[in-house]
């Protein structure tokens, strides 16, 4: 068994051991460990890989976390195997609120913060978006606990087209609550619906930003204009907060700056 590091408290990392490993995706998996992480969905852990980074990942489960190789520290979480050890530290930030009649809408990783909360409330109607059938991610099991719907940039499975787009059709006045998460263009295309219909503030948008603490102390998720942690404040943010922020306007760098 490989060992990353020792049990750690007092704020430190919580090291937990990898259970098992599963293949969603070409680029995506689903890393199960040995702990049940109490959190309210939407609400990140720091993960930490030793002698890699930490960084900050929403649960999908209690026990798991949901990787996209995009980086050296997920390319580390990618190659990991059962024993292995990892680091937690949280959960940190809020969560989604949702009530009454919930709307959740997520865009390919970005169901991973979704998922527990498609299994903790009935009788959502969810889309999942996706760039072709083979990305879709857990549609088995949001088949079975939710009104899924699907899209798909090619085409491949259900609407062709972004996520968004299924929002033309439908009637937004019949929920209270629209929950969303996945990448920050069509997370404002989603808020610019929103906007346009007059219920912007019935969003809920998870934000993912560069943290370096995760508790608000470092200032590198801070957003413009109102200066906003992602980590502190958000991740999830309140549709009308977002309306005049950078959200789809740019991101910034490990240094601060704009890009």
């Amino acid at each position: 068994m490989k060992s990353w590091g020792v049990l750690m408290s007092d704020n430190l990392p919580l090291m937990v051991s990898v259970n098992r490993i599963v293949q969603e995706t070409e680029s995506v998996k689903t890393i199960f460990f040995n702990k049940n992480i109490k959190a309210k969905p939407g609400q990140f852990v720091m993960v930490w890989i030793p002698g890699v980074d930490e960084i900050p990942m929403a649960l999908s489960a209690p026990d798991a976390i949901t990787v996209q190789e995009i980086g050296d520290a997920t390319r580390a979480l990618g190659n990991i195997n059962p024993g292995d050890l990892i680091g937690i530290r949280g959960p940190f930030g809020n969560g989604f609120s949702p009530n009454g009649h919930i709307l959740a809408v997520a865009g390919g990783v970005g169901v991973a913060p979704l998922l527990p909360l498609a299994k903790q409330f009935q009788g959502i109607t969810f889309l999942l978006g996706a760039r072709s059938v083979s990305d879709l991610l857990y549609t088995s099991i949001l088949s079975n606990c939710t009104d899924l719907l699907i899209a798909t940039d090619d085409g491949s499975a259900g609407f062709h087209g972004y996520v968004a787009g299924l929002l033309r059709d439908m009637d937004l006045s019949l929920y209270d609550s629209v929950c969303v998460c996945g990448p920050e263009l069509m997370m404002k295309s989603v808020l610019d619906v929103l906007d346009t219909k007059g219920i912007s503030q019935r969003g809920q948008f998870s934000l993912h930003r560069y943290m370096k603490c995760g508790v608000g102390l470092c200032g590198s998720c801070c957003m413009d204009p109102d200066g906003l942690c992602v980590c502190r404040d958000g991740p999830v943010f309140q549709g009308d907060i977002l309306l005049k922020s950078e959200l789809g306007k740019y991101h910034r760098d490990s240094s601060g700056r704009r890009c």
